[in-house]
């Protein structure tokens, strides 16, 4: 009898224990959350009365500011995917001394390229007009994004301020350039992409007006590789080796290329790894991507 109550004192006390560390990691991470401020659904332009949308978070310490800028751009091949896949990076990213945002973009095949690429260089020029309401640093805004958001914020990195990819959105005569960029399994070269990704031959004729033979001009057009020159900026280029949507070499490609204009460049290489990250390898991506922006942009 003695024993057994003994064991239920040690039972009950190790559940008190238990319980009063959950409740310590959820007022930490309580406190966490109530140290930034996330907002959905504003707008930072309005092409062909879309209303286009950024969801964004950023330091509630205002005193602290200006703030670097961080814009997160989703993907889903041109064709599809959500902002809001990204809203809990923006999140962390504040929470980590940035202000970050989560971006729209009109989407294939109602908005073929360049269409994307206009809103996203549109939000960025939007983000740094806006420095002094968001308390941005305008001199220090990098991007990243997956897949065809890896693609988009490559673009980014090698175009900065080149006419023909700026749109007639608003602020005209802020700088779309970034300072920084990290890649994250985005294409680099789509005439080469076709017998090397599972749905090539499905996503980029809707995003280009056509496949090798009659849209050509397009894929060399819209291929970062084709654009890099010594201004582009540092970019960390983070890909699987068993990725069948975007093969790995394409990585290696821009890597080499960006090495050879003389851009800092860094490529980290997952190795086994898919098209997309999950579990140790995310967190691993994770990690290498927060260190570059606060190498470049802190």
């Amino acid at each position: 009898m003695t024993r057994n109550v003994s064991v239920l004192c040690r039972s009950r006390l190790l559940h008190t224990i238990c319980a009063a560390l959950g409740l310590f990691a959820l007022a930490a991470s309580s406190a966490r959350a109530q140290e930034i401020v996330f907002q959905k659904d504003i707008e930072y332009a309005n092409p062909d009365d879309q209303h286009m949308m950024v969801d964004m978070a950023w330091p509630k310490d205002l005193s602290k500011g200006p703030f670097p800028a961080v814009l997160c751009i989703h993907g889903g091949g041109f064709r599809a995917g959500d902002r809001h896949g990204y809203d809990g990076l923006v999140q962390e990213l504040a929470k980590r001394g940035y202000v970050a945002a989560t971006v729209e973009y009109r989407l294939a095949p109602k908005y073929p390229f360049p269409d994307a690429v206009y809103d996203v260089k549109a939000c960025v020029r939007w983000l740094r007009g806006n420095a002094r309401r968001f308390h941005i640093n305008p001199h220090k805004i990098g991007v990243t994004g997956g897949s065809a958001g890896g693609h988009l914020a490559q673009f980014l990195g090698v175009t900065p301020d080149i006419k023909e990819f700026e749109g007639n959105e608003g602020f005209p005569k802020v700088s779309s350039a970034v300072q920084v960029v990290v890649n994250q399994y985005g294409p680099s070269d789509f005439t080469k992409s076709y017998g090397k990704s599972v749905d090539a031959a499905e996503v980029l004729p809707l995003w280009l007006g056509g496949d090798l033979k009659t849209a050509l001009p397009r894929h060399i057009q819209s291929s970062p590789l084709n654009w890099v020159n010594p201004h582009a900026a540092p970019t960390l280029i983070i890909h699987g080796t068993k990725d069948n949507y975007v093969a790995y070499e394409q990585a290696i490609w821009m890597y080499d290329r960006l090495k050879a204009c003389g851009v800092e460049c860094e490529l980290l290489t997952m190795e086994g790894a898919g098209h997309g990250f999950g579990g140790e390898t995310a967190k691993k991506a994770d990690a290498a991507m927060f260190a570059y922006f606060d190498k470049y942009l802190k």
